[in-house]
C-alpha cells in the first residue's frame, strides 16, 4: 500500500474482478477471507459471492497501532499493523451476522474465538464454520477444547444436528 497499491479488498468491483480471475485459473474452491477494514462488508461480501467464492471466512484483523511513548513514535516498524483475538470479536460476530444474512455460500467466522460460547455465537449467528487463530497462541489445545464444548453444549440442549444452530441467533 505505501508503495501505491490499493486494498482491492475493500472495493467491491476490485474484489469480484480477482475472484472471478483466480475461479477462472482453477477448479479448486475458492475461499475469500476479507477484510474488516471498510465500510460495507456485505457488499464485499455478495460481490465475491457472485464473482465464484465457494465460501466467505471472516473477519481478518482490524488495522490498528501502537506509539512508544519513551521514542515519540509509532511502534511498528510499518506505523500499523493488524490487531487480532478477543478484542475484534464484537466486530467479527457483528460482521459474519450481516454476511450471513446477505450471501448463500458458507460463511466461516473468524476473530477472538477462545471459548466454545464463542464458537456457538459466531455459529448462532450465522457461520457454517469456525477458525481458531490467536487461542492456539497460549493454547494449543485450544480447538480440541472448544469442539468438545460445543459437544457438551449441543447435548445439554438436546441438538442432534449443527446445522439447527447455524443463524439461529437471525430468528
Amino acid at each position: 500500500i505505501k508503495a501505491g497499491g490499493a486494498e482491492f479488498g475493500a472495493n467491491p468491483e476490485s474484489a469480484a474482478e480477482v475472484i472471478a480471475a483466480v475461479k477462472a485459473a482453477t477448479s479448486r474452491p475458492i475461499l475469500v477471507k476479507l477484510t474488516p477494514n471498510t465500510i460495507d462488508i456485505a457488499k464485499i461480501a455478495m460481490a465475491v459471492a457472485e464473482a465464484g467464492a465457494d465460501a466467505i471466512s471472516l473477519i481478518n484483523t482490524l488495522r490498528g497501532m501502537a506509539i512508544d511513548t519513551a521514542k515519540r513514535r509509532p511502534l511498528l516498524g510499518n506505523i500499523t499493523g493488524g490487531l487480532s483475538g478477543p478484542a475484534i470479536k464484537p466486530v467479527a460476530l457483528y460482521m459474519v451476522y450481516e454476511v450471513a444474512g446477505a450471501v448463500e455460500v458458507p460463511v466461516i467466522g473468524c476473530g477472538g474465538i477462545t471459548t466454545a460460547s464463542d464458537a456457538i455465537e459466531f455459529i448462532m449467528a450465522g457461520a457454517s464454520a469456525i477458525q481458531v487463530g490467536t487461542a492456539s497462541f497460549t493454547n494449543p489445545r485450544a480447538p480440541l477444547d472448544i469442539l468438545e464444548g460445543i459437544k457438551q453444549f449441543m447435548e445439554k440442549e438436546g441438538i442432534e444436528d449443527i446445522r439447527e444452530l447455524v443463524g439461529a441467533a437471525r430468528g
